[in-house]
């Protein structure tokens, strides 16, 4: 039996692998485009790649995926995070848990899992062929499959795809031609561009709890902002650039969002909490005590933002001014104009459509014997090691096909 799996990154060297497992007699090649592979495992999670989240439970761990958690929540049953854990530390690569639950190699370094699957596949057997464009695919007589690629044409009993995820729906194109039904593409997990706001000097500046959400839609995230030299990144906005992607591309970028510094709901309570600091501070600059332990930096930034002098004392506040600080806590509003998106690391929103896979095998409806593993599919997660746990498992799935 011929089998080729198309792309060399992470769905595409698992199922590749657990196709040898499955079937030890087929021949099975990985085809990928580029001169190099698994690049996006190299770089992901700043170089030590986040393998997966600790979260065991399939009811919590579909709600982080905008997309596709629905069918994953099928598929987790069959290989989910523990699989995962327990696959990696089988194979030599330990594992830590970090406080957030995100998944690493023990070594902190991506190598770890580009050497494990390099391992797997040499001892396996598994040929890699790099620089090759597949540009069609045509289903033949016997159930196989026809592959053109730039210079040849090859036939295969089985095909996997997975290509990763396409930035524009032509990537997709020569799916599409053979009856896929394709969702398009936009981008997901994107950083917020603010070049007309001054919050970017406080670049390096990170809040550890924050709620922030987008004016006029239901979009809400929370969890750690980082502030950048071109506006603000961290979980908290990724997540909300995720569960936003479709809205935020249809208004090109350009809209407002709302950041709670303080991860407090309730403004009751912040009032509560800055008239006790009025109270237990009541000599003392407002500069030198920080509501909420907020970074120093980024105090004095919302103080001068509401025109209060950083030397004023707390008991001259008054209630104008405490309101004036409730509301810059609790409800600071931004402009935002243009994502910026990492090249090597970028998630799409979109790819082929779940109507076209039959999710119980990943097998394509309209193709027999063509399969679809990891972000070709429309799927995407957020941060934390979710999107490569749904590379694992739609591979898993994937490479389990049965010979008739």
């Amino acid at each position: 039996m011929d089998v080729a799996v198309i792309g060399g990154g992470a769905a595409g060297f698992f199922s590749a692998i657990h196709v040898k497992y499955n079937h030890p007699d087929a021949s099975v090649v990985i085809i990928e485009k580029s001169n190099k592979f698994l690049s996006k495992v190299k770089v992901s999670g700043g170089g030590r790649c986040n393998v997966t989240n600790v979260e065991h439970r399939i009811s919590e761990l579909v709600k982080a995926y905008p997309r596709g958690g629905k069918q994953l929540k099928k598929l987790f049953p069959t290989f989910s995070t523990p699989d995962t854990m327990k696959w990696f530390e089988e194979r030599g690569v330990s594992l830590v848990v970090q406080d957030d639950n995100c998944v690493f190699p023990e070594s902190q370094n991506s190598q770890s899992v580009i050497n494990c699957f390099l391992s797997e596949v040499n001892r396996l057997g598994i040929t890699i062929q790099t620089g090759i464009k597949v540009k069609g695919i045509e289903p033949i007589e016997d159930g196989k499959i026809r592959l053109t690629m730039d210079e040849e044409v090859a036939v295969f009993d089985k095909i996997i795809v997975a290509t990763g995820g396409s930035p524009k729906r032509t990537g997709l194109s020569w799916l599409e031609q053979v009856g896929h039904e394709i969702v398009e593409p936009v981008p997901s997990l994107f950083t917020f561009n603010m070049p007309e706001e001054k919050v970017k000097d406080l670049m390096g500046v990170v809040v550890e709890k924050t709620i922030t959400k987008i004016p006029g839609t239901k979009l809400k995230s929370d969890g750690p902002l980082l502030i950048t030299h071109w506006g603000m990144s961290g979980p908290s906005i990724l997540k909300l650039s995720a569960f936003g992607a479709r809205i935020l591309s249809e208004n090109k970028y350009k809209f407002k969002v709302q950041v709670n510094w303080v991860n407090e709901l309730n403004d009751s309570v912040v009032f509560d909490e800055v008239q006790r600091l009025v109270k237990e501070y009541s000599l003392k600059h407002l500069s030198s005590i920080r509501p909420y332990y907020l970074p120093e930096r980024l105090w004095r930034f919302l103080l001068d933002r509401v025109g209060l002098n950083p030397d004023k004392k707390w008991n001259e506040l008054g209630k104008k001014g405490i309101n004036k600080i409730v509301t810059i806590l609790t409800n600071d509003l931004y402009d935002v104009n243009g994502k910026t998106t990492f090249k090597e690391e970028f998630v799409t929103c979109g790819g082929v459509s779940w109507e076209s896979i039959n999710t119980k095998t990943m097998e394509s409806k309209v193709v027999p014997n063509l399969f679809f593993a990891g972000e070709v599919l429309d799927v995407d997660g957020i941060t934390g090691g979710y999107n490569f746990q749904a590379a694992w498992t739609t591979a898993f799935v994937a490479a389990k096909f049965n010979v008739a």
